[in-house]
């Protein structure tokens, strides 16, 4: 009977953050992912011995780990995290308060009813540090040492682990003695990330791939100018050509895995799923056997939208002497895994996500076809937004084919000897996000960005073949060299340009400007003065305008007048990516406000033509803590081509007669009776909003936590 063969690649990443230069670790998230992430998603896999999986590992990651294991790693992170609180400068107060709280709110931060107090008393302070740091005694600031740490440790740990378990149930008051446990289980789990992989590698449960060592996207070293092919008319910055450093990047990749995995990986994950012929050349000559991308880039090889006949198949690449395999990434199914399945029950995300493998699949089993599902993508980010970092999903997941025998889940090369391939005699240039390389090449920052890369890569073109280079100590060339490969790492550019955001765009921009920088150091030349500038143009800002009056506007679905809705509060999604890439934003404003007996909300969508977003479902979560009963209320409402219907309602107040009044036609309005939700008079009201369509959440306003007000002070 055909079998459907799921093929999991966790691609496990971080980029360089240690400052060659200093030794300095400028930022702590590759050490955070190995607490909570690197560890858990392998040896989790022992409960599901059924259960084969591919796991991505990038070089230059697991070389910050294997030195974080080590306890070589200077890292002032976590030096300020063990550091007495009592004994803290007024500039590590404030490196703390600025970096310890940046982590999920919902699912990490507030899992820890200490912690949760202490990001409440950070908001309640502005996020200012000066003014926190009077607030935060040292005992407060070492709880919040503590728990920043522990909050980000690995499931596995928490629940079997008699020393952490006994922290997380002390909750508070912590000691100098508790910091240096805390810091030492860090170590010791940084110790235990690659022996788990390296165990079940040897087992076959686990096959390892690699990306290029410094994870930089390789059609753009080996040509920059391909990224018109992908997107005609883009604007380009000067000519990167240098495939040769394209080629040292999988080579030194290739032989770091297999001096620290035990065996020479067979197949890759190029950076991002960049892929191109001349890519497929250099790493053919250099034993790669599969490679694997997005089907968008299958989609624009074979001309038109590749559907499951294509997408679930191998595929050959062959150029004369060249051939590569290669799997084609299932964009949607492993975007629900990255972006929707987090706001779902666990185990209805589970067979959510097996009832779509199987009507795929159906097809392909009548033609007497096997079915090879690749998901691919991140193994580390997703997780934070997931309930218990994502444990009950994956693990309901891996029981249920586990328990099912129509289903395999194989590593690659197993899948690739089981399932006949097609074949292709040229591969489209693109990524894995929309088939272009527009993330990192076209935007004025990026460009920016290429031209200082190029500028260093031009110089050490001439001085490795001058007489200075032959004075120098072999050593401190090669570090130069090294630099500049870093510097080619494809995170840099991820965060330049208008795609992405974080609270660390500044520090991504200063680093790879100090990694240039290092370089010319090294070489014994000046650093140019523009390395000392940001690169960065854009500032990355949520807007956010409190309410400043009371309104009280006619619920139409339409904006009968500018002036029913002055002076509401107006907040505005970011619409930059994170770190995670594929969020879709739907609601592009949401103005709310009080008239000091209703709350009012209305949502304007992206498409605001009359009735567009007919078959969404929207959920308003609304809370009154200062209620008799605090508890919250949810509507439920179903939006149609000519109006809306409240198709469900919980809570308090929930079905009392006129409690919610709503319309839709080019934007929706609802108004709540504050009565009804039995809010107390000068205590605030908070709300959430959700976008669901066929039963799984598409957006969410705001991401995280609530939108707040007080009614009764705007109607003063």
């Amino acid at each position: 009977m055909p079998r459907t063969l799921l093929v999991f690649v966790w691609h496990m990443h971080q980029p360089f953050y240690k400052d060659l230069a200093s030794g300095e670790y400028q930022l702590p998230w590759t050490r955070m992912h190995a607490l909570k992430d690197y560890y858990g998603m392998v040896q989790m896999l022992e409960e599901f011995p059924r259960i084969k999986q591919t796991f991505n590992l990038v070089p230059s990651m697991i070389a910050q780990i294997e030195e974080y294991a080590r306890g070589d790693a200077h890292d002032p992170f976590l030096r300020c995290a063990l550091k007495p609180a009592d004994k803290l400068t007024p500039d590590e107060q404030a490196l703390i308060l600025k970096y310890f709280f940046q982590a999920n709110a919902g699912r990490l931060i507030y899992r820890y009813p200490r912690y949760g107090e202490l990001f409440d008393a950070w908001l309640a302070a502005d996020q200012n540090a000066e003014l926190a740091r009077r607030s935060f005694s040292p005992g407060t600031m070492r709880d919040l040492q503590v728990l920043s740490q522990l909050a980000w440790f690995d499931e596995i740990i928490l629940a079997t682990d008699p020393e952490v378990k006994a922290l997380v149930a002390k909750g508070r008051d912590y000691s100098l003695a508790d910091q240096a446990l805390m810091g030492r289980k860090q170590i010791e789990l940084c110790g235990m990330v690659m022996p788990a992989y390296a165990k079940l590698a040897k087992s076959k449960q686990v096959e390892l791939s690699v990306t290029p060592f410094y994870h930089p996207i390789l059609p753009l070293l080996c040509d920059s100018n391909i990224a018109s092919i992908s997107h005609p008319n883009v604007t380009l910055p000067s000519q990167f050509k240098y495939p040769d450093d394209a080629r040292y990047q999988i080579e030194s990749a290739l032989e770091f895995a297999e001096q620290r995995l035990g065996s020479r990986p067979a197949g890759m994950w190029p950076s991002e799923g960049s892929v191109s012929d001349e890519v497929f050349r250099i790493a053919s000559e250099c034993g790669v056997r599969w490679m694997a991308t997005d089907n968008g880039v299958l989609g624009a090889t074979l001309g038109r939208i590749a559907g499951v006949d294509e997408t679930y198949r191998p595929w050959l690449w062959k150029q004369g002497d060249h051939s590569m395999q290669l799997i084609f990434r299932d964009h949607f199914l492993s975007d629900l895994i990255g972006f929707v399945y987090s706001r779902m029950d666990p185990a209805q995300a589970a067979v959510h996500f097996l009832d779509r493998v199987r009507e795929n699949a159906r097809a392909l089993h009548a033609q007497g076809r096997d079915a090879l599902v690749p998901v691919i993508l991140d193994g580390e980010n997703a997780w934070e937004h997931y309930e218990l970092n994502g444990r009950p999903f994956l693990k309901e997941l891996y029981r249920l084919i586990s328990e099912d025998r129509s289903l395999e889940a194989v590593t690659v090369s197993e899948a690739l000897q089981r399932v006949p391939a097609g074949e292709l005699t040229r591969i489209h240039p693109g990524s894995w996000i929309n088939a272009n390389y527009d993330i990192w090449i076209g935007a004025s920052e990026d460009n920016h960005g290429w031209e200082c890369l190029l500028d260093a890569r031009r110089l050490w073109q001439k001085f490795a073949l001058s007489a200075d280079a032959r004075k120098l100590d072999p050593a401190r060339l090669k570090l130069a060299y090294e630099e500049l490969l870093i510097a080619e790492g494809s995170d840099w550019f991820w965060w330049y340009g208008p795609e992405h955001s974080s609270e660390n765009r500044p520090e991504f921009d200063k680093l790879f400007r100090e990694h240039l920088a290092n370089f010319y150091r090294l070489i014994g030349k000046t650093p140019p003065d523009e390395l000392s500038r940001p690169i960065l143009e854009l500032r990355v800002v949520e807007y956010h305008e409190p309410p400043t009056g009371p309104i009280a506007p006619l619920i139409d679905g339409e904006v009968s007048s500018y002036f029913e809705w002055m002076g509401a509060g107006h907040y505005r999604p970011d619409e930059r990516q994170g770190a995670m890439h594929g969020r879709k934003i739907h609601v592009q404003d949401v103005r709310y406000g009080s008239d000091g007996a209703s709350l009012f909300i209305r949502l304007d969508f992206h498409v605001s033509q009359a009735g567009a977003m007919a078959g969404m479902e929207v959920r308003c979560s609304i809370e009154a803590p200062g209620s008799k009963t605090g508890e919250e209320t949810e509507y439920r409402l179903q939006l149609a081509r000519a109006g809306v219907e409240v198709i469900g309602a919980e809570g308090p107040g929930a079905t009392t007669p006129g409690a919610i009044r709503v319309a839709y036609l080019r934007v929706l309005e609802i108004a709540v009776s504050l009565e009804a939700l039995g809010a107390e008079p000068d205590t605030p009201v908070r709300f959430q909003l959700s976008l669901w369509e066929d039963g799984l959440p598409l957006d969410a306003q705001p991401a995280q936590g609530w939108i707040q007000l007080t009614p009764n002070k705007l109607a003063d």
